[in-house]
């Protein structure tokens, strides 16, 4: 107990740096009276006055300055504790009252008049007053920033991530990530010149488009054999759908001098011919939307017909060159429910319209086509890639083509051309799209007509045809022309814009491609699905007429570059998108997509058509 009492003091002649030793100024008179009456000093302390510290003060002897002290043993000073103060506060004296006045009380009694009449006179423009408001607003300020500025500051200056060909760790297709190795394997050459990043809209030049892909073939020796290139894959294959005359070998196909090039050669392989190269992007890169350019050097002469060298687009959901996955689904675009997806768009042979005046080596009929496979009709639980609609019914799913152009010679004088082309299924009666000045525009028809084939029982065709560069011919100057589309998938507002030589050739609206009650279907969407991309060269008596006897061997088309450009707000790039997807229903059919043997999707793939509600199928 005694260790946690203070030690005794002397209190009687403390040190005199004692902290418990006080001065203060009393009158002396008080002090006694207070000694005297005060039961607070009626304790074994002892009050004593010692010498004056101070002289009197110019007022009187009645203000002198004393020290005071209390002094005991720790025994008396805890007997003082217990019994010095009077149980009744009230005896303990005035001093002790609050009402009791001191001599700066006035300090404390507030008089608003008085504090008004005072106040008023202040000036808060003070050094100081400023100082802390200039602290406070600094303060402000700092934590405004910080929680607020910064955020904002830090989004719009980030710098953000190009969608040039950047979608992710050296760019997308459809297989997911390229890896990131040493070399050239982005979305975008390396070697694409700045200046190419953008370019203004054909369809409409105040839209500026951009970059998403380019290969500009400046590597030489490349090869395009399977797993050779991220994007590009040659076909090792006869193409037996339109009857070419040589057989696609990857050999064919290299780069050198900064360009593509694709030689058809008279050699004996496959006991065919000739051969010559197809290249593409099926299931690696797809586009939906935007432009493709391309600047090519056609191959031989402007002068003799045979050669079919082509650049064109196809829906990932079929395979150029693999039969049983484009049955039922090259060239569909379409997206209702009617007698349209049936095939030979009739049903218990209505309506008749469809049956007359239509291809005349097929007795008249409009179509052979085996219907759409994968139809707005397809009951539900059938095999379908998807999505729905909101009525809970599928899209419409296809594989539909559209030309960057098929090269040919034509006319008297023999002039080199070039077909571009978009193809369509089903049918309009007699294959008669609504070609009229609001639907069809052609930029300059000294150059462009309107090509007067318009289809047969596979396919129906809207075309036009427009005379080439005629210097950029592997046998005359080798330079390069500029061809290209330009679409916008869908219905409204949608189109598609031709490019030759650099320069829009021609304009498709889709309201070309309106309803058609003669035949009793809907209207046909410009295509919705994502493209990739096909060039080749080849021979073909199903394209016209072949001159083998002026036709010189081997020869060669170049293709200096290919790029595809995107509006900024449409960006849509991939194989695989969530609005029209294509990878599940590829793997579960695999077999249909690298098998080229595989003709038919009924008879050598031995599948069948899924379930359809037009035909009460459901």
């Amino acid at each position: 107990m005694s260790s946690l009492l203070p030690p005794p003091i002397n209190y009687r002649n403390p040190s005199p740096g004692d902290p418990r030793r006080a001065k203060f100024t009393a009158n002396p008179t008080s002090l006694r009276r207070i000694a005297s009456t005060s039961p607070f000093f009626r304790s074994p302390a002892v009050l004593e006055s010692s010498s004056a510290v101070g002289q009197a003060s110019p007022s009187g002897p009645t203000s002198v300055s004393h020290e005071v002290s209390w002094t005991h043993d720790t025994d008396a000073h805890i007997t003082f504790l217990q019994s010095a103060l009077s149980p009744d506060p009230a005896a303990w004296g005035p001093e002790f009252f609050l009402n009791y006045p001191e001599s700066d009380d006035f300090l404390h009694n507030p008089d608003p008049r008085r504090d008004r009449k005072c106040d008023i006179r202040g000036d808060v423009l003070t050094v100081r007053g400023l100082t802390n408001l200039g602290c406070l607003i600094v303060l402000g300020v700092g934590l405004v920033s910080l929680f607020a500025g910064y955020p904002l500051i830090s989004h719009f200056t980030a710098k953000k991530q190009s969608l040039q060909g950047g979608f992710n760790l050296g760019g997308i297709n459809a297989t997911g990530q390229i890896p990131t190795m040493n070399g050239n394997w982005g979305l975008i050459d390396l070697e694409t010149p700045k200046s190419a990043y953008t370019k203004p809209s054909y369809y409409n030049p105040n839209d500026e488009m951009q970059l998403v892909f380019s290969d500009e073939f400046n590597t030489d020796g490349r090869t395009f054999y399977p797993g050779d290139d991220p994007y590009w894959e040659a076909v090792d294959l006869h193409y037996w759908a339109t009857n070419n005359m040589e057989w696609y070998d990857p050999a064919a196909i290299t780069t050198k001098g900064g360009a593509l090039e694709i030689t058809l050669s008279q050699k004996e392989t496959h006991g065919l011919h000739y051969e010559g190269g197809m290249m593409t992007t099926w299931n690696k890169f797809c586009f939906t939307g935007g432009l493709i350019e391309t600047a090519v050097s056609l191959p031989g002469a402007n002068n003799v017909v045979g050669l079919w060298p082509a650049i064109w687009t196809m829906g990932n959901l079929g395979r150029a060159g693999y039969g049983a996955s484009l049955e039922g689904m090259w060239p569909y675009t379409y997206d209702s429910c009617d007698v349209g997806t049936v095939a030979n768009q009739t049903d218990n042979g209505l309506p008749k319209a469809a049956t007359v005046n239509g291809d005349a080596t097929a007795g008249g009929a409009l179509s052979f086509l085996p219907g759409q496979r994968l139809s707005r009709c397809t009951c539900p639980g059938e095999s379908h890639p998807g999505p729905l609609h909101a009525d809970g019914t599928f899209v419409g799913r296809s594989a539909p083509e559209i030309d960057v152009f098929e090269a040919q010679v034509s006319g008297k004088p023999p002039t080199g051309q070039v077909s571009q082309s978009a193809q369509w299924a089903p049918f309009n009666h007699e294959y008669l799209w609504k070609n009229t000045s609001e639907t069809t525009i052609v930029a300059d028809p000294t150059i462009t007509k309107i090509n007067p084939y318009l289809g047969g029982a596979f396919q129906q065709a809207t075309s036009a045809v427009s005379e080439t560069n005629q210097d950029c011919y592997e046998f005359l100057l080798g330079c390069f022309s500029v061809y290209g589309f330009e679409y916008k998938p869908g219905f409204d507002d949608a189109y598609i814009s031709w490019v030759s030589d650099g320069r829009l050739a021609w304009t498709l609206r889709q309201e070309a491609m309106v309803a058609d009650e003669t035949v009793e279907i809907s209207a046909r969407p410009i295509p919705q699905e994502p493209m990739y991309i096909i060039v080749n060269l080849g021979m073909s008596m199903n394209f016209g007429n072949v001159d083998l006897e002026h036709l010189r061997f081997p020869v060669m088309m170049r293709v200096d570059w290919i790029r595809v450009y995107q509006r900024k707000d449409s960006i849509n790039v991939g194989c695989d998108p969530k609005e029209f997807p294509t990878q599940e229903y590829i793997n579960k059919y695999i077999d249909a997509y690298i098998n080229p043997n595989l003709t038919t999707w009924i008879d050598d793939f031995n599948q069948t058509f899924p379930r359809n509600s037009f035909l009460n199928q459901c």
